[in-house]
């Protein structure tokens, strides 16, 4: 099949973090796969995907634009006739659905994430049914599209979008000295910084002896990194580092002794994932599939989003026995690469056409 994957942008997150993968997977289908990203800001994705052997076209630029970009997208479905339009994040699936609808071609939809803006929720929640099926990359995510979006349990394939690599560098975990503590993402108030930042500020005045003993590092940049700089100035947080944008990952986890992860909501978070096949005993807050997968294995603790008290005790908690810290990041490393190996991605990808009742050729 021709597989037309429309994405909102090519950006250093969110869905375009895995699309080689996923994309790989169709084309060793057989399957032909064309890529249109409908804005770009940084782009980081695209080099990637393009060095893989994909097609990307970029129809749009940092500004997000309906009209515009619906217009050319038609444009495109009707030269290259995909047999399927693929769509990831809201922007993209909304126009494709709209899209697949006037040229009668099937769309196939994903959800990433269990919790969506308003606006958003309403505008597919009235049009879900223009979907031929739906992917989402966890079980919870699963739950919020049947219960929040109403589309029933058989028109949903999951299929998370992560693969543990075993022979990804692997952290080394510290029991004494000072301690690196990290996190990947980007800046931005769902992330919840502020409020690790509030729980540092907690913990060094009620256990000076144990924030000496601690480095934070958040890899990442976005809106709120000048906000986030001020509040540690104000409450005098000096253990925190800002890396900006890491273009090697997994290399920036090896370099950890602790993984945190303060969301506000989340889908998968293959971050915080990816933190625990590195071997990093995790700390987060209960949401997404994250907290599922913490709980499972026995791989971190969590603690409520925004509560810098209960945040500071957990911290202190780890920094005062690193030994389990150090069990609790093998037990995760060992559950993720068993849950999250690359034959059960492929396993779980193969299933998608035919679940959604399209013909492979």
């Amino acid at each position: 099949m021709r597989i037309l994957y429309v994405i909102n942008s090519l950006d250093g997150g969110g869905g375009a973090l895995p699309l080689v993968d996923i994309l790989s997977s169709f084309r060793d289908a057989g399957h032909e796969a064309i890529v249109v990203s409908l804005m770009e800001r940084d782009g980081r994705a695209r080099p990637g995907v393009e060095a893989a052997g994909f097609e990307v076209q970029v129809i749009g630029g940092a500004q997000r634009r309906f009209v515009s970009t619906a217009l050319t997208l038609d444009k495109i479905i009707r030269k290259r006739k995909p047999d399927v339009i693929v769509t990831s994040l809201s922007h993209a699936t909304l126009t494709g659905q709209i899209l697949g609808k006037l040229r009668s071609v099937p769309v196939v939809s994903w959800q990433h994430n269990a919790w969506l803006k308003p606006a958003n929720e309403t505008w597919l929640r009235r049009m879900s049914g223009l979907s031929r099926h739906w992917i989402t990359d966890s079980e919870t995510v699963a739950d919020f599209a049947q219960s929040r979006l109403g589309i029933p349990r058989e028109r949903i394939t999951l299929w998370p979008m992560f693969i543990a690599d075993s022979s990804a560098p692997e952290a080394t975990p510290r029991l004494k000295g000072t301690l690196r503590l990290g996190s990947l993402g980007r800046l931005h108030r769902n992330k919840g910084y502020d409020c690790l930042i509030r729980a540092l500020a907690r913990l060094k005045q009620q256990s000076p002896e144990l924030a000496e003993r601690l480095s934070v590092h958040i890899a990442g940049e976005g809106p709120e990194q000048a906000a986030l700089e001020a509040q540690a100035l104000e409450l005098g947080v000096d253990n925190l580092v800002l890396e900006g944008f890491v273009d090697r990952p997994l290399d920036f986890l090896a370099t950890l002794d602790g993984y945190v992860q303060p969301s506000h909501h989340e889908g998968l978070c293959i971050a915080a994932h990816q933190a625990m096949a590195a071997g990093l005993p995790v700390i987060a807050s209960p949401v997404g599939e994250m907290a599922r997968s913490i709980k499972q294995s026995g791989g971190g603790a969590l603690a409520p989003y925004g509560d810098d008290a209960l945040w500071c005790a957990a911290l202190a908690q780890w920094l005062s026995h690193p030994e389990e810290g150090l069990r609790q990041g093998q037990l995760g490393r060992a559950w993720v690469l068993d849950h999250y190996s690359r034959a059960k991605f492929l396993e779980r990808g193969g299933a998608l056409f035919s679940d959604a009742g399209l013909e492979k050729g």
